[in-house]
């Protein structure tokens, strides 16, 4: 089993075993995702419109779509821009 051990800054380095079996190069992102007293690690690729419809949110039935919030954003800021608020 790999071991890696962690620095005085909290950094550690993935052992090489683990980055070949996750297929990671330098410079690619992981997610590092807590459940309960452990954690795995999972690469991170695409990005935030790849996972699109995937979260639901709390009291509705249909899951967010990011496509949309994302337009609505960009109206939102393109609209204080224009009128300076």
């Amino acid at each position: 089993m790999p071991v890696s051990i962690l620095t005085s800054k909290g950094q550690m380095t993935i052992p090489k075993e683990v980055r070949n079996a996750l297929n990671l190069k330098p410079s690619e992102k992981v997610i590092i995702v807590v459940e309960g007293d452990h954690a795995v690690i999972k690469p991170l690729r695409g990005n935030i419109l790849d996972i699109g419809g995937s979260i639901k949110i709390p009291d509705k039935e249909k899951p967010v779509d990011f496509h949309k919030v994302r337009e609505g954003v960009k109206k939102r800021i393109a609209k204080k821009v224009a009128t300076g608020k």
